[in-house]
C-alpha cells in the first residue's frame, strides 16, 4: 500500500479532538481520509478487476492478482528515494494537488480501457504518483498544527490512513449488489462493481485536490526529506549491522516479517480463496473489510485488554495465535465462518503489529532508531513483493482438487493449501520470536494468562507514562535511602529533573499515616486493616505527587512502592499476596515502575544495622525473612522490570551497577552521558 507504517498507538479522544479542532488540519485531514478511502477503494477493485479478466481461468487469476499487488509495491520499492528526492524541490500544496488530479484521471481510465496491459500501467503510474503527494503531506503537517500536538496529529493521521477500509470494503460489497440491476440499463463493460468502484475511487482524489486547494494555510516551498525516503540498500546495511547484535530486536523484526509473510500470502490470495468458496465481489468486500475491522480492534483494544502481560512475550505469542487461525482459514469451505475467523485473525495481527512497532520504538536507542524503522520498512516491503510474487505460483501449480470423506465431497483449491501452509510458516516464526524474547523463562504462558483472568498479573506492566518512574524496595537497613539520594545527584548532575518521594510519608497525609502505621505505641493492627491503610496512602501519594511529576516528563524516584505492600503485608503477614498486590493497583490506577530496584540483604545483616526500631522494624526475624523472599519471588517473575542489587557490597559499587542498569532506561540525556564515557 502507499501509506508509510506510522507508529501504531491510539491517540486519547480528548487530544484526537483538540488536534482536529484546528481548522487547516482538519481540512488536511479530511484529504487524508478520502485520500486513503480512495487507495483501499482502488485496490479492492483492480483485484477485482484482474480476476474479472481472466475468463474463469484459475491460474491466470491467481497471477493476475498478485500482478495487482507487486506493482502497487514496486515503485515504492525502487523509486522512493528518487521520488523523495525530486518531490523536495516543488511547492507542497501545488504537488498535492497536481498528484490528486493525475490519480483521478489514472483510476478513470482503468475502466474505461479494460485490458490487463492498462490495468498494470496505470497502476504503476498512481503509486509512483503517491511517491510524490506522500512527503509533500508529511512536510505540510507540522505547519499546520504545534509542536506540542504534533504526535496527535501523526496518531490520528494512522486512523485517517487504515480507519478507512473497513468503510471500502462495505462500499465496495454494496457496489457489488447494485452492479447487476444497473447492468441492465447500461453496459456490463462499464457496468460491473469493479469498474464503479474505480469511478468513486477517481471522484475521490478530485475531491481531495479540491479540499488541498483551499488549504491556503500550507506554506510555499520544498517538503522536508523524511526517513521514509532514505535509500533502501543504505537502510538496509546499517539497520542489518545494529540488528545481528541485539537478540531482542532480532527476534522482534524475524517476527514482524513472518507475520508481513503470512500476511502477504492472504493479501494475494483473498480473492481466489473466496471464488474458491463459491462467492463474488460482496464477499470479497466483506472478508477484506473484516481484515481491516478486526486489525482495527487489535490496534485499539488490544494494548488496554493484554495490558497486564509482558510487551515481549505477547508479540511472539499474539503472531503464534493469528497464524492458527490463518491455518483454520484455510481449512474453513464455509463462508461466514471464515468471516468470523479472519476478524478474529485480524485482531490478533493488529495486537502482533501494535506491539512490535512499539516495541522497536522503546527497545532502540534513539540514535539508531530511525535506521532501523527504515530496515524494517524496507525489509517488509521486499517480502511483500517476494511473497506476492510466489504465492499464486504456488497456488497456481497446485490447482483444484476434490476429496471424498465418508461420502462427503470436499474441495481444496491451490489457494486454501497456500494459506494453510503460510499458517503454519507464520506460527513455527511466532514461537521461535516467542523464544528469542522471552524475558520470564521460569513462568509459562498458562501461568500469566490465569493470573491475568484473577486479575493478579497487573503489576508486571502498567501504562507507559511521558516521565520515568524507579522504584527502590527492599529489606530493613539495607541502604535504600543512601542509593535514592545517589541517584538523584547523579541524574541532576546530568540534566535530569528528579522528584525523590517515599512511602509511607511522601505527602502531609502520608505523614500522618507513616505515624499511624510505624509508631510503636500504635500496637497491633489487623493485617488486612494495615494493608488498606498503606494503599490508601499510596493512592494519594500517586495522585499529587508521582504522576504529576511523571506528565511533566520528570524522573520519580521513591523509597518504597506497592511491592512493599506485597511482601510486607502479604508474605510477612501472611496474606495473600495477589490480593494485597490487587488493592494497590487498584489503588494506584496499575501505575508500575518502569524499573524496580531491590536491595538485597539478609535479614538479620540488616536488622543488626538498625540504632533503633519502628512498630514494623520489631517484628521477628522469620517475619522479615519471609518480606526478603517475597521480594526475591517478585524479581523472578518479571527479570524485565525488577534488578536485585547484592546490598552487602560497599555504597560506591553498588551505585556503579545501579547506574549501569539505568543507562539501558530510554532517558536520552542518560543514555548521551554513557556513549560518551565509553
Amino acid at each position: 500500500m502507499s501509506q508509510s507504517l506510522p507508529y501504531p498507538s491510539a491517540p486519547a479522544q480528548s487530544e484526537s479532538r483538540s488536534v482536529l479542532a484546528i481548522p487547516a488540519f482538519r481540512k488536511l485531514w479530511n484529504s487524508m481520509a478520502f485520500s486513503s478511502f480512495g487507495d483501499w477503494l482502488g485496490l479492492l477493485a483492480t483485484t477485482a478487476l484482474a480476476q474479472e479478466l481472466s475468463g474463469g481461468n484459475y491460474t491466470k487469476a491467481n497471477f493476475a492478482i498478485a500482478g495487482v499487488f507487486i506493482v502497487r509495491l514496486l515503485p515504492a520499492v525502487i523509486l522512493g528515494p528518487l521520488a523523495g528526492v525530486i518531490a523536495d524541490r516543488f511547492d507542497r500544496r501545488r504537488l498535492m494537488i497536481v498528484c490528486d488530479i493525475l490519480r483521478f484521471g489514472l483510476y478513470l481510465s482503468i475502466p474505461l480501457v479494460g485490458n490487463y496491459f492498462w490495468l498494470y500501467t496505470a497502476t504503476v503510474l498512481v503509486e509512483s504518483v503517491t511517491l510524490f503527494w506522500s512527503p509533500a503531506k508529511e512536510a505540510s503537517v507540522p505547519n499546520l498544527v504545534p509542536k506540542n500536538k504534533l504526535e496527535s496529529a501523526n496518531q490520528v493521521t494512522l486512523l485517517a490512513s487504515y480507519g478507512t477500509a473497513p468503510l471500502a470494503a462495505l462500499i465496495f460489497s454494496l457496489l457489488a449488489l447494485v452492479s447487476k440491476p444497473l447492468t441492465d440499463w447500461l453496459s456490463p463493460r462499464y457496468a460491473s462493481s469493479a469498474d464503479m468502484a474505480l469511478y468513486i475511487d477517481a471522484i475521490s482524489f478530485l475531491y481531495t485536490a479540491y479540499i488541498v486547494y483551499q488549504l491556503k494555510e500550507i506554506p510555499k516551498g520544498p517538503a522536508t526529506k523524511g526517513a521514509a525516503n532514505e535509500n533502501i540498500g543504505k537502510a538496509l546495511i546499517q539497520g542489518f549491522k545494529f540488528v545481528n547484535d541485539n537478540k531482542i530486536i532480532r527476534g522482534l523484526i524475524f517476527g514482524m516479517l513472518g507475520a508481513f509473510f503470512a500476511a502477504g500470502a492472504v493479501i494475494g490470495l483473498a480473492r481466489t480463496f473466496v471464488g474458491d468458496l463459491q462467492a463474488g465481489d460482496a464477499a470479497y468486500g466483506i472478508l477484506f473489510g473484516s481484515v481491516f475491522t478486526g486489525l482495527a480492534l487489535g490496534i485499539s483494544l488490544g494494548p488496554k485488554i493484554f495490558n497486564q502481560f509482558s510487551r515481549r512475550r505477547l508479540f511472539g505469542a499474539a503472531l503464534t495465535i493469528s497464524s492458527i487461525f490463518l491455518v483454520l482459514l484455510a481449512l474453513i469451505s464455509n463462508l461466514v465462518l471464515a468471516i468470523g475467523v479472519t476478524v478474529l485473525l485480524g485482531a490478533f495481527a493488529g495486537v502482533s503489529w501494535v506491539t512490535g512497532f512499539t516495541m522497536l520504538g522503546l527497545e532502540v536507542e534513539d540514535e539508531v532508531r530511525g535506521r532501523t524503522f527504515a530496515f524494517v520498512q524496507s525489509l517488509i516491503r521486499i517480502s511483500l513483493v517476494l511473497v506476492l510474487a510466489i504465492a499464486p505460483v504456488i497456488a497456481a501449480a497446485i490447482g483444484k482438487h476434490s476429496f471424498n470423506v465418508n461420502g462427503t465431497k470436499l474441495e481444496y483449491n491451490g489457494a486454501a493449501f497456500t494459506m494453510f501452509f503460510a499458517g503454519i510458516i507464520g506460527t513455527l516464526v511466532g514461537i521461535f520470536s516467542y523464544r528469542q524474547m522471552r524475558d520470564r523463562p521460569t513462568i509459562s504462558l498458562w501461568s500469566d494468562v490465569m493470573a491475568a483472568f484473577r486479575g493478579e498479573l497487573g503489576g508486571i506492566t502498567g501504562a507507559i507514562k511521558t516521565g520515568i518512574f524507579i522504584s527502590f524496595e527492599g529489606g530493613e537497613g539495607s541502604g535504600k535511602s543512601t542509593q535514592t539520594e545517589l541517584l538523584k545527584t547523579y541524574l541532576e548532575s546530568i540534566g535530569e529533573t528528579v522528584v525523590l518521594t517515599r512511602e509511607p510519608g511522601g505527602t502531609p497525609i502520608g505523614v500522618k499515616l507513616r505515624k499511624i502505621v510505624l509508631d510503636n505505641e500504635t500496637g497491633v493492627i489487623s493485617p488486612r486493616a494495615e494493608a488498606l491503610i498503606y494503599a490508601a496512602d499510596r493512592a494519594n501519594h500517586v495522585f499529587s505527587v508521582i504522576k504529576p511529576a511523571l506528565d511533566k516528563g520528570e524522573v520519580v524516584i521513591t523509597d518504597r512502592y506497592l511491592d512493599s505492600s506485597i511482601a510486607y503485608q502479604g508474605a510477612g503477614r501472611i496474606l495473600q499476596p495477589a490480593e494485597v498486590a490487587r488493592i494497590s493497583r487498584w489503588a494506584t490506577e496499575t501505575l508500575t515502575p518502569v524499573l524496580t530496584v531491590i536491595m538485597d540483604l539478609p535479614a538479620e545483616i540488616g536488622l543488626a544495622r538498625l540504632q533503633s526500631t519502628d512498630r514494623i522494624e520489631s517484628e521477628p526475624l522469620a517475619f522479615h525473612e519471609r518480606v526478603r523472599q517475597e521480594f526475591l519471588n517478585l524479581a523472578n517473575v518479571d527479570p524485565e522490570r525488577y534488578f536485585v542489587v547484592d546490598a552487602t557490597q560497599s555504597k560506591e559499587s553498588i551505585h556503579a551497577q545501579i547506574i549501569e542498569r539505568i543507562s539501558v532506561l530510554p532517558l536520552l540525556k542518560i543514555n548521551q552521558k554513557t556513549k560518551k564515557s565509553k
